[in-house]
């Protein structure tokens, strides 16, 4: 409980600066007084997150990859799959911006985007786009370094960035008179400061990173896709699936909308550390696999699910007595303001539930069942989701949208915990890492 306890909360405090930012972002957009800015950054975030989910899967595959060749003492090994799924991110995150970059326009009208909140979305969205291999590097460099068990400085290139990030925001925004296109540029700026950031550390304090061969490049390439293409299709079902949500919240207006946006941005700042908790268990789980300590492997699981209720119960709470401050803040009244009230308080209790799959898919990625991450992340925001939110917002209206959001993280969160839980408990998943010894 104390590893997973320090390695979350360090791995959340550059999370947590990095959503700071982008939660300043909205305050900073909402002081334009221009509800379209608002809503448009509420479509891009959508499409921003549906980028960075892919540079989340690569740095799943990249920190398993390297936690089991630390947990079996083959550090050359850790060194050349560091090396590898750095390049293969890069190459394979350039092609994925390229598509999505030609794609904007369409993606944003898809999810109901239209006039100058179409016009704004696209324009940021074609600034930041192109900086997605930035990111990554950012964040397989931050999973190698969680890998080796260095959560300080795996946290740092986030911090960095927000820092840079924040420092910039205003100046671009209000200084320059750039506005939504000025928050887009310090963005990629930041990504700038945490690629490198990301980098040093492992050359100064690891060994650095090999000069592959064509050799090294076709080994390690079915190793890394195993993990990466499953991580990186789970990852996409939640941008996705939140698409969807917009989509059908842009049925109310763009007041909904914006208020869609509040609560996409006060989410992460709010359950950040949660958000950290699947990066930061997942090299232990990874580490104890290769080691073959299956009872602490188990015991890692159940201490992460102890640690994610304690954390959305405290979070909840100063939720529910924020709500005043946060109506002030934004400006809030009518629409806007009982659809953030709603989640700031009652369906925040909720993400215990989400919590649920991400510990539960930080298992199977790390244990080789990659693939059940995928299912039920897919099934969460299709199966879990679609149906749901159609069903409530009939009932409901636009405060069904975020209960049918809710009720398909609750499903699926006890499907997760019940498949992760019946891995653990098999020797069968461990097959001859477990030492003869060890009995569940």
């Amino acid at each position: 409980m104390r590893h997973i306890t320090i390695m979350a909360l360090t791995a959340s405090l550059g999370l947590m600066a990095v959503f700071c930012v982008d939660f300043v972002d909205m305050i900073f957009i909402s002081m334009l007084g221009k509800t379209e800015l608002v809503a448009a950054i509420g479509y891009a975030g959508a499409i921003g997150f549906f980028t960075s989910s892919f540079g989340i899967g690569m740095a799943i595959a990249a920190g398993a990859l390297v936690a089991r060749a630390l947990g079996s003492n083959e550090y050359d090994l850790a060194k050349k799959r560091s090396t590898t799924s750095l390049l293969y991110g890069i190459i394979f995150s350039g092609m994925f911006a390229a598509l999505v970059w030609f794609l904007i326009p369409r993606l944003l009208s898809f999810m109901g985007a239209s006039g100058e909140t179409l016009r704004q979305a696209t324009n940021y969205l074609q600034i930041i786009i192109p900086s997605l291999p930035l990111l990554l590097i950012g964040m397989v460099g931050g999973a190698i370094l969680r890998s080796h068990g260095d959560a300080r400085r795996a946290m740092m290139p986030t911090i960095a960035g927000a820092i840079i990030n924040g420092i910039l925001d205003p100046i671009l925004i209000f200084g320059l008179e750039l506005e939504l296109s000025g928050a887009a540029y310090a963005t990629v700026v930041a990504r700038m400061a945490m690629a490198t950031v990301a980098v040093f550390p492992i050359f100064r304090f690891y060994g650095g990173l090999i000069r592959p061969t064509l050799l090294d490049m076709k080994t390690d390439i079915k190793p890394i896709l195993m993990i990466a293409f499953p991580a990186v299709l789970t990852q996409l079902a939640t941008p996705i699936g939140q698409a969807y949500v917009i989509k059908s919240m842009a049925v109310y207006g763009e007041a909904a909308v914006a208020a869609m946006a509040i609560i996409s941005r006060l989410t992460p700042i709010s359950f950040g550390v949660i958000f950290a908790l699947s990066g930061a268990i997942g090299p232990i789980i990874g580490q104890n696999y290769g080691a073959g300590k299956h009872l602490r492997v188990k015991r890692a699981f159940f201490d992460g699910i102890i640690f994610t209720a304690v954390v959305v119960v405290v979070i909840s709470a100063l939720l529910f007595s924020l709500r005043p401050a946060l109506s002030s803040l934004f400006g809030l009244n009518g629409e806007s303001e009982s659809l953030v009230f709603l989640f700031a308080g009652p369906l925040s209790l909720a993400f215990f539930f989400n919590g649920l799959v991400f510990v539960s898919n930080a298992s199977f990625n790390n244990l080789g069942y990659p693939f059940y991450s995928t299912l039920v992340n897919w099934g969460r925001h299709t199966l879990g989701t679609i149906p749901l939110v159609i069903l409530f917002s009939v009932w409901f209206g636009a405060p069904g949208v975020l209960i049918g959001q809710a009720a398909g993280g609750i499903i699926f969160g006890i499907i997760s915990f019940i498949m992760a839980y019946k891995i653990i408990s098999s020797e069968k998943s461990y097959g001859n890492k477990i030492p003869s010894g060890i009995k569940t």
